[in-house]
């Protein structure tokens, strides 16, 4: 009977310890989850452990056990631990076989073509697929600039200094179109442990949404707080919440988004394995978690104003698989033949009211030229192929650099636009404080072709002269300038950037200078000091440089 309590006390502090870590860790009852192996693994650890050390210094003789009969036996005592040792063993070999052939079977080695085929993509029209968009969708902002503005939102806050102290906003913001427009949303967080515990009756009181046309950022308060998010505790803790819910589901991408009435959810994509045992990730639907009420319904087809459930880094993840398994398993590694491979780094652009990553495409080689692109619907996974030979993303963004050298800004990541059926390079130009100063515009094919501009509008008027005079018909070019400069000029300055030579003039009078590029109109060369000129801009421009375009001379 000793040796029976010493086995219960065992299985006990096993499932104690076992508990605890499920509840801590989280792992799903998952046959492909390779979480699932290691819990029930180390389950098989505690029993052992647990056994040895209630068993240590027990009396090890043999003794004498006498039936009813008179009949007698003699019995080794340790033997009982020792036939109950040999199980969890066992299971222990056979967990960690499960996982070794598991993982071999796995390997894209024997499934070239299950791997090639995890991302189906179309050849694509680039003037037809992509639409020329207006201003109002341009997203101007990256991530980095979208967490600065959002922490100054909170922080004007002056009249509630209660939300500003027990509130922080996450730098996990998600793009998203809200009511049409590309926004960036993030919820706020507790500041602490403490806070939360002085707080989470109440929830969380809002999100911040930060418009990446405008660049306005606001903080939205909400009439009920959130109390389902990734900074609770306990049962409120969205992966737990999730967990118990759904105990077999493998989750990956979790993203913030909100309705198009501004109510708060969580969109938790389900993850699948389809090759094998543990390879071919995958998404199969996802969990819409409602961030106020904690109310979840898991679809296969998600609701159309979700706007992301495959997270870019899986994307980029099953294009490179395809890249290089294009002819095999061997070829991806000897000859290389039409191998490829996405670039590094990806966007976001808005198109249908839905968001579509952008990234490109390179060969094996390590050369700094895309060979084309690929845009994947973050919703649906439905993904183009653009066969467009031109600049790797980070060409373009030192090439928009030196463009402003003397004011040392620095490039966003570009995103793609099409302007006058080109493939058009845009990005913004930050300074050391993440904040927008200029744009930049860099024709994918050939990018010398780079133009700036204190606005989007001077940006892409000064891009539509570079491409008129370089053979390019225009369409739907911006408008004329608005506003005109007249006088002699007191200062010429000149700079070739990136094969361009542009031309700055400042007027008698004037403390600001006018960009002209020779390559729009080539009778910017032939102006001298004293020559009197009248310039076009934009009024709505500012800054020190300003685009111009030459009227007349």
């Amino acid at each position: 009977m000793k040796r029976a309590k010493r086995i219960l006390l065992s299985l006990l502090i096993t499932a104690l310890a076992g508990g605890a870590y499920f509840y801590l860790e989280l792992p799903a009852i998952n046959f492909q989850s390779e979480g699932f192996y290691f819990w029930l693994g180390l389950m098989c650890v505690v029993y052992l452990v647990a056994s040895g050390l209630l068993g240590a210094g027990e009396d090890k003789r043999q003794r004498k056990v006498i039936f009813l009969d008179g009949t007698s036996v003699q019995v080794d005592p340790s033997g009982l631990v020792k036939g109950a040792s040999k199980l969890p063993l066992i299971l222990i070999g056979i967990l960690i076989a499960v996982v070794a052939v598991g993982s071999i079977l796995s390997w894209e080695g024997f499934h070239a073509e299950a791997y090639y085929s995890l991302l189906p993509v179309e050849e694509g029209d680039f003037s037809q697929d992509v639409a020329e968009i207006s201003y109002s969708e341009i997203p101007m902002l990256d991530e980095a600039s979208a967490i600065q503005l959002g922490r100054r939102a909170l922080g004007k806050i002056s009249s509630n200094s209660n939300l500003v102290s027990q509130f922080e906003v996450s730098d996990d913001y998600t793009q998203i179109n809200y009511n049409r427009e590309p926004v960036r949303v993030s919820p706020l967080v507790y500041g602490d442990l403490i806070k939360w515990f002085n707080n989470q009756s109440q929830g969380l009181p809002g999100y911040i949404v930060v418009n990446m046309v405008t660049q306005e950022a606001r903080l939205v308060q909400l009439e009920q707080g959130m109390r389902y998010t990734l900074s609770d505790h306990f049962g409120r803790y969205l992966y737990r919440h999730l967990r118990f819910q759904y105990p077999t589901f493998l989750f990956g991408d979790v993203n913030f988004e909100i309705d198009e009435e501004g109510t708060p959810w969580w969109v938790c994509s389900r993850e699948v394995r389809t090759i094998g045992l543990f390879g071919g990730r995958d998404v199969r639907g996802a969990v819409l978690v409602n961030a106020i009420t904690g109310d979840s319904t898991y679809y296969e087809e998600v609701p159309s104003w979700v706007d992301r459930v495959y997270d870019a880094d899986l994307v980029v993840e099953q294009y490179n698989y395809r890249g290089a398994l294009v002819n095999g398993w061997i070829n991806s590694w000897l000859g290389q033949k039409a191998v490829t491979t996405a670039t590094e780094g990806y966007n976001f652009i808005a198109q249908d009211d839905d968001v579509y990553m952008y990234t490109g495409v390179t060969s094996a080689g390590s050369d700094e030229s895309n060979v084309g692109f690929i845009l994947v619907n973050q919703r649906t996974k439905e993904a183009k192929y653009y066969n467009i030979t031109g600049a790797e993303e980070y060409s373009a963004m030192s090439s928009a650099q030196g463009a402003v050298q003397h004011l040392n800004y620095r490039a966003t990541f570009p995103i793609l636009l099409n302007i006058s059926d080109q493939p058009t390079y845009f990005m913004a130009l930050k300074d050391s404080a993440e904040l927008v100063k200029m744009y930049a515009m860099v024709n994918v094919s050939d990018y010398q072709l780079t133009a700036t501009g204190s606005t989007v509008e001077e940006c892409q008027g000064a891009y539509e002269r570079l491409l008129a005079g370089n053979g390019v018909q225009v369409t739907n070019p911006v408008e004329e300038s608005d506003a005109e400069a007249s006088g002699v000029i007191e200062e010429i300055r000149s700079a070739v950037i990136d094969g361009n030579t542009w031309y700055y003039l400042r007027l008698e009078g004037e403390e600001r200078f006018f960009a002209l590029s020779a390559g729009a109109d080539a009778r910017v060369v032939l102006l001298d000091v004293g020559d009197r000129v009248t310039i076009g801009y934009q009024a709505e421009d500012t800054g020190e440089i300003l685009g111009g375009t030459l009227k007349d001379k």
